[in-house]
């Protein structure tokens, strides 16, 4: 099953630059590396950098010879194309991709498992050497793909304004099943694949697991993962909410500075999202007056029994951050919208949304200078779209 990000990406393979797919774990990054290389018909080659013996012919001090081991293995000094999962397990391999790229042209395919270690994996000097791109867990798109409601052809072509033109009881309906299925188990592909409920739950299980047992190890600063965890049960019923670093330090019984490095780890390997305070200027606090929201529903659904108002939040909040920066307003807690899109688009979200939603939505919005604005509501709301154009 192709992930949209796999035709955005096919477009850059004759471009010079590498391309680095980074994510959550058990996303499907290197699945979506498998499909890119197995439509590649030039000279490839494939490292897993899990396995220490991948690394072994990236371990010369002599980048020449690293080419030559390369060239050797390719069976041709045409152009070739290297392939390498789990970059993170190897640092030095992004200095050798800086200079095989200058000197000989080798195009790089990789992964790594979160935006933590890339910041210092990727350094300046390989500032316009690399196309980065985020694979999030599946949009519902997708999963009506994975499922097979959607087509392939649907999906490359997928416009938002198309399924909103559509808004009539029935395609409600259609696809109303598949909707609750996506926002109480998530999207993550595994999961998205398994009918099976109890075998659903066991594989977010793992899927949680796998954080504390792969992830944590590379943060060598933490030297306590009781600590993270708790932090993470504090955090799900707070999911939606605004964060109170002090509360949750003193709750842990630690330092707020300690706190705030937590919540960036969390942030930085992709498990959460932190939502500021809609500003036209740049908002340059790490954690403080942010609103926190977990990155899967299906993840945040096993650590917490939360209520579906916050679950669907959850799921709208990440499905707009496909589209661009998402902020919240909050006024002295008298007026609020929960997503404002690029300072552009504003959405309030209700399971059961009334005009009286819609009215309290247009005034706030307007009175901050938004031109667009809805009203989502999760379940179906049978209003004039003439009329009520805003009202989703």
């Amino acid at each position: 099953m192709k992930r949209t990000l796999y035709f955005e990406i096919i477009k850059q393979l004759n471009h010079k630059n590498a391309v680095v797919i980074t994510g959550m774990r058990q996303v499907g990054k290197t699945t979506l590396m498998k499909m890119i290389y197995n439509e590649i018909k030039e000279a490839k080659l494939w490292f897993d950098f899990d396995n220490p013996m991948d690394i072994l012919p990236f371990e010369s001090k002599d980048y020449n010879k690293i080419y030559l081991e390369l060239v050797s293995q390719a069976n041709q000094n045409k152009k070739i194309i290297v392939f390498i999962d789990e970059i993170q397990n190897y640092p030095e391999i992004t200095k050798i991709i800086k200079y095989l790229i200058d000197h000989y042209g080798v195009k790089f395919i990789v992964t790594g498992s979160s935006n933590y270690y890339m910041r210092n994996l990727f350094p300046e000097s390989l500032s316009g050497r690399k196309f980065l791109y985020e694979l999030k867990p599946l949009s519902f798109a997708e999963f009506l793909y994975f499922k097979g409601f959607l087509s392939e052809n649907e999906i490359v072509n997928f416009e938002m304004n198309a399924i909103l033109k559509e808004k009539t009881e029935y395609n409600y309906l259609k696809r109303n099943i598949y909707y609750d299925e996506f926002v109480e188990y998530g999207g993550f592909p595994e999961v998205a694949l398994t009918d099976d409920i109890a075998t659903k739950k066991l594989v977010l299980k793992n899927i949680f697991a796998s954080f504390f047992e792969k992830d944590i190890k590379v943060f060598t600063e933490l030297k306590d993962v009781r600590e993270l965890r708790d932090l993470i049960l504090l955090l799900a019923p707070r999911n939606g909410s605004m964060l109170d670093i002090t509360k949750l330090s003193s709750e842990l019984g630690i330092n707020r500075v300690k706190a705030y490095n937590y919540i960036e780890f969390l942030q930085g390997i992709f498990f959460l999202k932190l939502i500021p305070k809609f500003s036209k200027s740049i908002d340059r606090g790490i954690a403080a007056g942010k609103k926190v929201y977990f990155s899967d529903t299906g993840i945040l659904n096993i650590i917490s029994k939360i209520t579906d108002g916050q679950l669907f939040e959850t799921a709208v909040c990440n499905q707009l951050s496909n589209y661009g920066k998402l902020s919240f307003y909050n006024k002295r807690n008298t007026a609020e919208i929960d997503f404002i899109l690029n300072n552009e688009y504003a959405f309030e979200v209700k399971i059961n949304a009334t005009i009286n939603d819609l009215t309290r939505l247009t005034k706030i919005a307007q009175s901050i200078g938004i031109k667009n604005w809805f009203l989502i509501s999760k379940n179906f709301k049978n209003t004039d779209k003439t009329m009520y154009p805003h009202f989703i």
